[in-house]
């Protein structure tokens, strides 16, 4: 993609959705750090069921550590992976009470010295609470990434990189969530629904599906 068109390109998709969030339900930095490090091999919509009645009760990481392991794994028995990470839960909670005052950190160094929290968790949260821009890359945006010839790479980190330096102004403080949920919602890893894309033109995907298909 030129230039001008990466910025038609998250022009159409600020159009149709200005103020993008998250899926995932959180109320302060915290339980986002947790509803994240949760998500990973998971759908938020399946994080969002066990971690409501979990957030009822845990706010801070002092009470998540006083409700510990035994209790923690019980909520989030329906979660991918919940044994693992339950345990990393419990250990970045006891890290943010020794050394960080129960306080999430700002930056990616920090964040990532947290147990379970890997580069993509630290962009989500330095993005969601903190307001920077920054680019978590999933399998939704690599795919739409690779797809579109928006930012082409094998790897997440590939892909951030490229979108570091693609990604124009006003567009940086959202466009990983534009990027998530146009993956998600239409540009779908089976059949991509280009016939309802805004950016369908703009797209270099050699294989658009461009009909509907019937039953659908």
């Amino acid at each position: 993609m030129t230039k001008d068109q990466i910025f038609e390109f998250f022009r159409r998709l600020a159009e149709d959705n200005p103020e993008p969030e998250t899926e995932l339900e959180y109320g302060n930095a915290y339980q986002l750090v947790v509803a994240v490090a949760l998500s990973a091999q998971a759908t938020d919509v399946g994080v969002n069921k066990a971690t409501r009645a979990l957030f009822a009760k845990v706010e801070t990481p002092e009470q998540m550590l006083d409700l510990g392991l035994e209790g923690l794994t019980e909520h989030i028995r329906t979660i991918g992976l919940f044994n693992s990470k339950a345990k990393n839960v419990i250990a970045l909670s006891q890290l943010l009470v020794d050394e960080y005052g129960g306080e999430v950190p700002e930056t990616r160094g920090d964040l990532v010295r947290l147990p379970g929290v890997g580069r993509k968790t630290a962009n989500v949260v330095l993005n969601c609470w903190f307001k920077q821009e920054t680019f978590a890359v999933d399998t939704h945006i690599l795919r739409v990434g690779n797809r579109t010839g928006l930012a082409k790479g094998k790897t997440p980190e590939a892909v951030e990189e490229k979108l570091e330096k693609r990604v124009p102004q006003p567009f940086r403080l959202h466009a990983h969530h534009w990027l998530i949920l146009h993956g998600r919602y239409v540009c779908k890893a089976r059949t991509p629904e280009c016939w309802r894309c805004p950016v369908v033109d703009l797209c270099s995907y050699r294989k658009k599906v461009l009909e509907k298909p019937k039953g659908r």
